[in-house]
């Protein structure tokens, strides 16, 4: 017999005499055809499981993660991700790096967690690009889709070492994330690539961009903090979502150590939780990353629910603002957690098994994830405000999991979110606060279903058959910004098929027409206006005086629209989402009118956070930096709120 070559690489070196079938063997075998193998569509990846400051008997805290397969090459880079190790401090090129084919070819350094993989910069590769797919790979499963970068380009690019800095951020301009270092107390370098939540805090950052672009708009400070309060409650989650941490916390922080495999009843009150895992993480995370991170679990495991905190000033400054919306999500964790543990075993038990513990908040935990990643597409394209991405996130998780007794997730998350003042949108329905069904009265039979799922313009047709019942105006500019099916799936295995289509509204009014339109505005943005105009007014005479070219007395008239004071123009937005069925019927459609409401209060704020700015011609507004907004994390904005972002 001659030898064959059977790896799914799959050549045939050499194959039978010609006339001479192996007895007994399949008919592709002797015809010389090996059957491809299965390439597996999962692999394990070593990642750190918080930073490297958290250890235990000195070694590093690690955790496997399971991401999706891919063939990468040096890099990394796959399908996704471009990992490109350049310094643009010190304009140096760290190398393409070639990570091991699967979890038994890592390096012994990285599987046990040695200190030194702190300086192998081909680990902090792996480390970076395992969790931003993980981060990724989430999002894709909880909306039941694929999802694209907000720049149009197939790959992420990502710099673990981009800038000798204490910071961290997502920059759709370079199309990437960019991780700072920086010496830190004893001298040696700290790197916010190696920060698990840092990493997926910054991925989410990208993924909200992709899926709403215009959250980063000008609007109010909801929605400002929204960014940062969502970036931080995945990638705290995603931390939490690791039962080798949560047993290791609750072996660190128990009162009753009896055995090392049990813990006492009373460790596991939601206040003992709160102390063991929120603030034992929080005291553990690395105090020199504080820059880059930003301390947002520290600060929200601190605030206790109170009513009255949007309220305050403080609480204006966008990522200050966020860690409310944290706290909320994160003691609503600790509240289900703890009433799970009180359904295990029998009455009267004592102590319960940790890691039988550890992994039910490791499975609410990833729970909560789901439904606040799906909850991004039952949310307004723009101007979200607190209410709104609660009954976003309690719609979405009834939707697919419209049996909550088990957990009772959603109770706990509105119990939380009250406690902190934040009540479901008036919008939504009472008892349980999720969106109220679409109007009943729509028009679907000149619309194509088939179309409706994949096509803008069929979207458009729909909302223009419907404009009046779904209070879309026709005055402004309208386009619909992304048609998605999806194919949403439960932990249990119930199966959801929607399409969300998103569109946009937008218009420049008057000041007459804001105060037609019952939209008020402040009156010293009305006075700063008309200044404009008058300086505008007395360039274009100085430019008569002087006899200026035709072409620079045209620029002026266009610069000053000088003919009456009511020309200048404020820009006003909205729009919403649309949740259809299977068979092409509108379930939901969430939406901010453009003349609605909220304008009032907008561009109130804007104007009073020096976000809108008066101009001869009109309004201009200024929109958010990622960037900027961490920066101010480095030097801890909460102590100069009055310099908000």
């Amino acid at each position: 017999m001659l030898p064959f070559v059977t790896g799914w690489e799959g050549a045939l070196e050499e194959g039978p005499l010609e006339g001479h079938p192996r007895d007994g063997e399949p008919d592709e075998r002797r015809r010389g055809i090996v059957p491809n193998v299965p390439r597996p569509l999962t692999r394990e990846m070593s990642v750190i499981a918080q930073d490297p400051s958290v250890r235990a008997n000195g070694r590093i805290l690690m955790a496997k993660i399971s991401i999706p397969a891919e063939d990468l090459i040096a890099g990394p880079i796959g399908y996704r991700l471009h990992v490109v190790d350049y310094d643009s401090s010190s304009r140096a090129f760290h190398g393409a790096h070639d990570l091991p084919g699967d979890a038994t070819k890592e390096p012994p350094t990285w599987q046990r967690g040695d200190p030194r993989i702190v300086k192998d910069y081909r680990f902090h590769a792996q480390n970076v690009y395992a969790l931003i797919m993980k981060t990724l790979a989430r999002f894709e499963f909880a909306l039941g889709r694929r999802i694209g970068w907000s720049f149009g380009r197939h790959q992420l690019k990502v710099a673990p070492h981009g800038m000798l800095d204490a910071n961290a951020f997502y920059t759709p301009q370079e199309e990437g994330l960019v991780f700072g270092y920086f010496p830190g107390q004893s001298g040696a370098p700290v790197y916010a690539c190696l920060s698990h939540d840092v990493v997926v805090h910054e991925t989410t950052h990208a993924l909200i961009d992709a899926l709403r672009a215009r959250y980063l708009d000008p609007s109010s400070p909801d929605q400002a903090a929204f960014h940062e309060g969502l970036a931080d409650v995945i990638a705290l989650l995603s931390v939490f979502a690791q039962d080798e941490l949560l047993e290791r916390l609750l072996l660190q922080q128990r009162t009753v150590k009896a055995s090392p495999a049990l813990v006492d009843r009373k460790d596991l009150t939601p206040q003992a939780l709160r102390e063991s895992a929120l603030f034992g993480l929080a005291r553990q995370m690395g105090q020199e990353m504080q820059g880059a991170r930003g301390d947002a679990l520290r600060h929200s495991a601190r605030l206790m629910p109170d009513p009255h905190l949007l309220e305050q000033e403080e609480y204006l400054e966008p990522h200050r603002r966020g860690e409310i919306l944290v706290a909320a999500v994160m003691n609503a964790f600790i509240n289900a957690w703890a009433d799970r543990i009180t359904q295990l075993g029998v009455p009267g038990q004592r102590r319960f098994p940790v890691r039988r513990v550890a992994e039910d908040g490791e499975v609410i935990a990833e729970m909560l994830l789901t439904m606040w990643i799906r909850a991004l597409d039952y949310m307004p394209p723009v101007h979200l405000e607190f209410p709104d991405a609660l009954s976003a996130a309690l719609t979405a998780d009834r939707e697919v999991r419209p049996d909550d007794s088990r957990y009772q997730l959603r109770k706990h998350i509105r119990d939380s979110f009250t406690s902190y003042g934040i009540k479901p949108t008036k919008t939504s329905l009472p008892a349980e606060g999720t969106w109220k069904p679409a109007p009943e009265n729509l028009i679907y039979e000149r619309v194509r279903f088939e179309s409706l799922r994949t096509d803008k313009d069929e979207v458009f047709r729909f909302l223009w058959e419907n404009r009046k019942a779904l209070e879309v105006r026709p005055g402004a500019y309208t386009e619909v910004l992304s048609v998605r099916p999806c194919t949403r799936v439960g932990l249990d295995g119930f199966t959801v098929h929607e399409t969300v289509a998103e569109y946009f509204q937008m218009a420049r009014l008057t000041v007459g027409e804001l105060e037609t339109l019952k939209i008020a505005v402040p009156q010293a943005y009305i006075r700063a206006l008309r200044e404009e105009q008058r300086l505008a007014r007395a360039r274009r005479t100085r430019a008569l005086a002087r006899g200026d070219s035709l072409d620079a007395l045209e620029r002026a008239e266009h610069a000053a629209f000088l003919e009456n004071d009511d020309e200048a123009t404020t820009p006003v937005s909205g729009g919403g989402v649309l949740i259809f069925d299977e068979y092409g019927r509108l379930k939901f459609h969430v939406h901010n009118d453009v003349f609605g409401r909220r304008q009032s209060a907008r561009l109130r704020y804007l104007w009073e956070s020096g976000q809108l700015e008066a101009r001869s011609g009109g309004a201009r507004m200024w929109g958010a930096r990622l960037s900027a907004i961490h920066r101010l994390r480095a030097i801890d904005a909460r102590r100069f709120p009055a310099e908000g972002w």
